[in-house]
């Protein structure tokens, strides 16, 4: 048994170790926070496809902590994102413009391998089954009869979390009106590649990995138990294609639903929410691993700081206020996307006039920078177009040497870039929290979908690589912004 288990008090639990609880974890160790993580699998292994890519802003949120490589070189960069027809995405003003094709299973032993370098301990073959909590903390139950004592418990536990339900957070939303078979096995005979659309919707057969075939089936009514066989698939190929191929030897089959529904607070206390825990949807489009990884990385900062009493509690409450409009967002555009699948004439003809005002390059830019995730802004007030959104990762000249911005995002630290006349800004009230880089750069400051925008003279980028201040010649709101984000100058 490894010694972390002998201790039973963490500043900060988390139920679930999947890419959202892993990204948060590795976000907090490394801000100097005592992790750890209670995960029901034995190891890392991942049973099945499940999601299959990385949108750009993950691949660059990965790049801000210096791992993006890891992932990309492992993985297949398609150049466009899909919302009922594809959109190329290789002109946007990103060092990572493109969909990496990677299974969830990559995916999170990549983000463990990670995490594990971080040294955050997992208690593995375990679940949270409850928790208590108090003015100062939080006991957490374990499935074998242990108790772990937390200031902060977080539920990374899926769509179905027991973290949610028993902190009385309401799930609204949408129940499922059409359910999909999912099944990784293989097959005797050559199937049909590729998309196959019937009365029933739109199918799919591809290729796995090891000589494995991929099928995705809509059903032709809805089923809601989670223990689909073979058998199910058989009759579902032998219905659209009518063969099954000779489908045996399955990896894994489940089956998913359009079910849409996202959690009216992502915070109760001393316990919050992330990833699929807060929101769930169809997976049209790829985005929900996507978004509970950002989610993870809007989180992660906030809670250290809070937990180190750098910053007052209510920075938490940020975490809310910015992540759940993206996540409503993305509800909003997965059920469109749903809709669009239809087979029907009607819906023939409105998915017609949607591809054409897709055709269009200003609904094209609009889509794609949502769908990837590079075109989101949180609500910081009114200012510059760069005023809470993703930093461009700009190649920068600095004493130093060359730098690209997301280097300097490295340990998940806050940076004031001036870019301006050296020494114009004094720290010295925060020089233990923030950054302070004096750079040059020289070209157009150009951001997805909205395009070219006045070259700042100094910013502010949080953690998370989003803009929490911009200067425009003065220091006019710098102390407010440095206040709100990374706590109360420190007393000299």
């Amino acid at each position: 048994m490894n010694a972390f288990l002998t201790k039973d008090k963490h500043a900060v639990v988390i139920a679930g170790g999947g890419p959202t609880g892993l990204m948060l974890a590795g976000e907090l160790a490394l801000a100097g926070v005592d992790v750890a993580i209670v995960e029901r699998r034995a190891s890392q292994d991942l049973v099945g496809s499940r999601a299959a890519g990385l949108h750009a802003r993950t691949l660059e949120v990965l790049d801000q902590r210096g791992i993006a490589d890891r992932f990309v070189s492992q993985g297949q960069k398609h150049p466009c994102v899909r919302f009922h027809v594809s959109l190329d995405i290789t002109d946007f003003p990103a060092r990572h413009n493109y969909v990496l094709g990677l299974w969830q299973n990559h995916t999170e032993r990549l983000l463990a391998e990670w995490v594990g370098e971080l040294a955050v301990p997992i208690y593995r073959e375990r679940e949270v089954t409850g928790f208590a909590q108090d003015d100062t903390g939080v006991d957490v139950a374990l499935s074998d009869g242990r108790s772990l004592r937390a200031e902060y418990l977080v539920g990374c536990d899926g769509g179905r979390s027991l973290i949610r339900k028993a902190a009385g957070i309401e799930f609204p939303g949408w129940d499922p009106t059409t359910s999909w078979l999912l099944a990784e096995a293989r097959m005797a005979a050559e199937p049909k590649w590729g998309f196959h659309e019937d009365a029933v919707g739109t199918h799919a057969i591809g290729k796995g990995e090891g000589g494995t075939v991929r099928v995705v089936l809509v059903e032709p009514q809805l089923r809601l138990d989670n223990e689909p066989t073979l058998r199910d698939v058989s009759e579902a190929l032998i219905a659209v294609y009518g063969t099954d191929y000779g489908i045996h030897s399955p990896v894994s089959v489940s089956r998913f639903t359009d079910m849409t529904r996202q959690a009216a607070a992502y915070r109760d206390r001393r316990v919050l929410l992330a990833g699929d825990a807060a929101h769930v949807h169809p997976p049209m489009g790829g985005q929900g691993l996507n978004i509970g990884v950002q989610d993870a990385v809007n989180l992660g900062w906030k809670l250290a700081q809070v937990v180190k009493r750098t910053s007052p509690e209510e920075l938490l409450d940020t975490y809310y206020a910015e992540r759940h409009p993206v996540a409503a967002r993305v509800l909003l555009n997965t059920m469109a996307q749903s809709a669009l699948r239809c087979s029907d004439d009607r819906t023939k003809a409105l998915g017609t006039i949607v591809s054409e005002l897709l055709g269009t390059e200003e609904s094209r830019r609009r889509v794609v920078a949502e769908m990837s995730g590079l075109g989101v802004r949180y609500d910081l007030g009114e200012g510059h177009p760069l005023l809470g959104r993703r930093m461009p990762d700009l190649d920068l000249v600095t004493a130093d040497g060359p730098r690209r911005v997301f280097t300097l995002l490295h340990k998940a630290r806050p940076v004031l870039l001036n870019l301006g006349e050296p020494g114009g800004f004094d720290l010295t009230l925060w020089t233990d929290r923030v950054q302070m880089v004096d750079a040059k750069y020289v070209g157009a400051w150009e951001l997805p979908a909205i395009g070219v925008v006045t070259a700042p003279a100094a910013v502010l980028v949080r953690p998370d690589g989003y803009v929490g201040w911009v200067g425009e010649g003065t220091l006019v709101g710098l102390a407010d912004a440095l206040t709100r984000w990374f706590g109360s100058p420190a007393v000299v």
